[in-house]
């Protein structure tokens, strides 16, 4: 016992270890970071964890932005001349996830390798080109609709800087904050949508930072529709230069794609993928599809009033449902988040027109609100489900403290990681697949099969995750 003691006093007396506070400055790489180790978060980690995510937060909401342009613009079109069927406009508006789901799966594997600062920064710049074809062709009423796919598919790259950003960000982060920390860089990066939708009917009416030539309405009313890509073009230059400068390459991040293509092998890989695709998946089809949704099912309504609440409220919704994942249980969460999805659903259906009866907007918008509510609070707790299931997957049945246990610890990082990106870049695919649906097919048989997804969605997630007893308790 009296060993024990001494023990005890000499680890309590015994000097705190130091770090090198030079490599953790902004814009060094970090070769050393220990998250779960508390004197290094208190003293070191927090602080350079919330620089490098208050820099990635602005950069995705712009990012968002760029994603998201078309949802609105597409809206605007034949009001300015342009010749196409409404089934055109509702493919211009899913053509982004297309692209941006697509490139998700490449920027998850290369968004940790080569670091968050320069991938950041990269990613950020590169949306100028998009946006600057997109305020040039938007001006000519003649412009083809085969360019405008083009500049909508690249424009959907934007979607992929999610991807990236969320699978770095979770390294800086301890276990008992990445719900949190993904819950704010995800959820305030989604209010990008929230704020294209909400600015853009706005700043088209700004003759005075107008460049180009203005588009007339029928009644003879001058709008600038090329004021929707061209303001983002400097904010995109100084975000790009702040992540530049101010945020670390986390170098225990960067994995070669040879060691990350595991998670294809990892039945949970493709399990949460199912799941996010229900949450995030409905969030970012419905934010691009409610625009036009309004406009050919409810026309005596403003798109640009009502489109971007249900966007807001999903993307605030998400910052809480990280959080109280944290508190409650992801499993759990998400659970009530697809209960709560389906219920709404059916709402928004007995809400719509059908033969003679014109429907309640009313109804058919607070239901909708309430879908967005529940996707967001699903696309938190997801998240934090994912680095818990492989955390216990790895460290089942080993001792803290034993090198057999830091490895397995790095091991759940790194395919944590991992499938957060993944599971995003397949998820996105529902901003190209939901507008597409209801350019379609009609629009109650989509809902209804929304309804059964989310059916299926809740039984996984009881089984796997929430029961006691579950493989996977999360």
């Amino acid at each position: 016992m009296s060993s024990v003691l001494q023990d005890s006093r000499a680890a309590a007396s015994a000097p705190a270890p130091s770090y090198d506070a030079e490599q953790y400055r902004p814009g060094r790489p970090i070769t050393d970071w220990e998250p779960e180790n508390e004197l290094f978060w208190k003293s070191i980690g927090k602080r350079v964890a919330s620089r490098n995510l208050w820099i990635a937060v602005p950069a995705l909401l712009v990012a968002f932005v760029v994603w998201q342009v078309w949802s609105v613009t597409a809206t605007n079109l034949k009001d300015v001349g342009f010749g196409f069927s409404t089934s055109q406009l509702f493919w211009l508006t899913a053509i982004p996830g297309l692209t941006g789901g697509t490139a998700r799966i490449f920027y998850t594997f290369l968004g940790p390798r080569i670091g968050q600062r320069r991938f950041t920064a990269l990613s950020t710049a590169v949306l100028i080109v998009p946006l600057i074809w997109l305020g040039i062709a938007i001006q000519d009423p003649s412009t083809p609709y085969a360019v405008m796919v083009g500049i909508a598919a690249l424009c959907g790259i934007g979607g992929a800087n999610f991807a990236s950003s969320l699978a770095n960000i979770g390294f800086f982060f301890p276990k008992a904050r990445k719900g949190s920390a993904t819950g704010i860089n995800g959820g305030l990066g989604n209010l990008g949508v929230s704020v294209v939708q909400l600015l853009t009917p706005i700043v088209i009416t700004w003759s005075t930072i107008a460049i180009g030539k203005a588009q007339h309405k029928a009644d003879g009313t001058p709008v600038h529709l090329q004021n929707a890509a061209f303001i983002w073009v400097p904010v995109l230059l100084v975000l790009a230069a702040v992540a530049w400068f101010g945020q670390n390459d986390l170098k225990v991040a960067s994995t070669p794609f040879s060691q990350q293509k595991v998670i294809f092998k990892r039945k949970h890989n493709w399990l949460m993928t199912w799941l996010y695709v229900g949450t995030f998946g409905s969030f970012i089809g419905f934010a691009a599809a409610l625009p036009m949704l309004i406009k050919t099912t409810f026309p005596d309504y403003s798109v640009a009033t009502y489109a971007w609440m249900g966007p807001a409220v999903g993307a605030l919704a998400r910052w809480a449902g990280g959080w109280v994942a944290d508190k409650l249980g992801g499993a759990r969460v998400t659970v009530l988040s697809f209960v709560g999805m389906a219920a709404s659903i059916i709402g928004v259906i007995t809400f719509l027109p059908s033969g003679s009866d014109t429907g309640s907007f009313a109804g058919f918008f607070l239901c909708f609100l309430a879908a967005f509510f529940f996707s967001g609070i699903g696309n938190g707790s997801t998240f934090r489900q994912i680095p818990v299931i492989f955390r216990g997957t790895h460290l089942k049945g080993l001792t803290e403290g034993t090198p057999e246990y830091a490895k397995a610890l790095k091991q759940s990082e790194m395919e944590s990681g991992a499938v957060t990106g993944f599971t995003s870049a397949i998820a996105a695919y529902g901003f190209f697949f939901i507008p597409a649906l209801f350019g379609s097919v009609a629009v109650t048989s989509a809902m209804w099969g929304f309804v059964a997804f989310y059916a299926s969605c809740t039984v996984v997630t009881w089984w796997f995750y929430a029961r006691k007893g579950a493989e996977a308790p999360s």
